[in-house]
């Protein structure tokens, strides 16, 4: 069957399949069309139009060349609302729903709190916790070394945003917390931490379309996390919180290191769903 001839909603679904798993060709199809997976269903007898069927046939030939979904379709979920997302930020993960969680429970021990959320990316977190929080007066900061990945970071927060935010976001340029002014009363982070080796044996989807520098984190995986801290010494509010998503084999070296820069604080690992190091949490005393 060529690009031209013309094919049902269901023969273009069956001859996806055939191509790549069926859960990713479902969800090329619905992008496709803009509907939800129980339209197709409904209207699975119902003629696709030519150029959407190019369009699906080319979305098909790149995931099959192994190019991610979410950057095919421009779209990726994450805690329940669709991000924007390109090649220039990385897709959202579900461990990071987790330090999410943690940082939505870590806010709501502070009055009108500054929060700081570094290496913003796709604006995952922090416009996640824009709409999330429900305290008065909280006030969010996302930076970025990337001024690329802020333009995406600000669409997502002007398309997702809820009109009764009591919550502010900005958004600027920052090399980790050079221009974040203190006192910071969460600070939050999902910085590059794959290891150099880790990097070299990454899956080809990962490693061959997803933004090296947001991946890459050095020999040992904490470059970034150490000059993280190492200003936050400066920055940090009293009894202020830092969340720290890290590699599963990191748990040990990143709590020693936060503990080095932070003695007298209270330094806890917590583990992710599947059971492995994930987050490093730093309470100042």
């Amino acid at each position: 069957m060529s690009e031209t001839d013309p094919v049902t909603i269901g023969e273009a679904l069956h001859i996806g399949r055939q191509m790549i798993p069926p859960l990713e060709a479902r969800l090329l199809l619905e992008a496709v069309v803009n509907r939800p997976a129980t339209w197709l269903i409904a209207h699975d007898k119902d003629a696709f139009a030519a150029e959407q069927w190019t369009r699906y046939r080319s979305f098909l030939q790149r995931a099959a060349d192994g190019e991610p979904i979410p950057y095919i379709t421009g779209r990726a979920m994450f805690y329940g609302r669709p991000f924007v997302v390109n090649q220039q930020v990385l897709i959202p993960r579900p461990e990071t729903e987790e330090l999410v969680e943690k940082a939505l429970k870590a806010a709501s021990q502070f009055d009108r709190p500054h929060i700081v959320d570094v290496g913003t990316g796709s604006g995952c977190i922090a416009v996640t916790l824009g709409c999330e929080l429900t305290i008065f007066g909280a006030v969010v900061t996302a930076v970025d070394s990337s001024e690329s990945a802020l333009a995406i970071a600000r669409k997502n927060w002007r398309q997702l945003a809820p009109t009764n935010s009591r919550t502010r976001l900005s958004f600027g340029v920052s090399d980790l917390l050079d221009r974040v002014a203190g006192p910071i009363h969460l600070l939050i982070a999902n910085l590059p931490y794959v290891t150099d080796e880790e990097f070299d044996a990454l899956d080809p989807s990962v490693r061959g379309f997803e933004p090296p520098h947001a991946l890459r984190g050095g020999s040992d995986g904490l470059n970034l996390i150490k000059q993280l801290l190492q200003q936050a010494t400066q920055l940090m509010a009293p009894k202020g919180i830092i969340l720290l998503e890290i590699g599963w084999q990191q748990g040990e070296s990143a709590q020693k290191l936060a503990r080095s820069y932070f003695p007298q604080a209270a330094v806890i690992l917590h583990k992710d769903l599947a059971n492995r190091d994930r987050i490093v949490e730093v309470r100042l005393q």
